[in-house]
């Protein structure tokens, strides 16, 4: 069995809403200290709608196909429906990702968290602290 689903292979050799969105409504940049992934999330929200969402990331192949995939599903979708995808469902869009790269997934959830977050703070829209646990410490990832 390989390693990599056909998801991840074609996500990562064919990322989907890679690039910079000038003048983003909300950026959101996550890293991983113990495998070195940087991620980084932009979106342009209309009427709490994501109308566009680009990505950056620096990281293996799962840290890209978790991006491109994440990205995917969260275009056209509301703030609210972005904050509640998780990494599970990230990687199971993917058909699956090896243990060891889960956390690449998990990045991906953290990075549209901290990107939503940066929009509700630049907006000065009120937001449930809870809603974003933990994203400044990255310490709790595992490489």
């Amino acid at each position: 069995m390989a390693l990599y689903s056909e998801k991840v292979m074609d996500h990562f050799t064919n990322p989907r809403n890679v690039g910079v969105i000038e003048n983003a409504d909300g950026v959101g940049e996550v890293g991983n200290a113990t495998c070195g992934d940087i991620m980084k999330i932009y979106l342009k929200i209309n009427e709490d709608t994501i109308s566009d969402v680009k990505f950056e990331t620096f990281g293996c192949g799962s840290a890209i196909a978790s991006s491109s995939m994440a990205t995917e599903m969260i275009k056209g979708k509301s703030v609210e429906d972005a904050l509640m995808l998780t990494n599970k469902a990230v990687a199971e869009a993917l058909d699956g990702l090896p243990p060891h790269k889960m956390h690449c997934s998990v990045l991906a959830e953290e990075a549209i968290k901290e990107a939503v977050k940066d929009y509700y703070t630049k907006s000065g829209i009120a937001y449930d602290e809870a809603l974003f646990p933990d994203l400044s410490h990255e310490e709790h990832h595992g490489g």
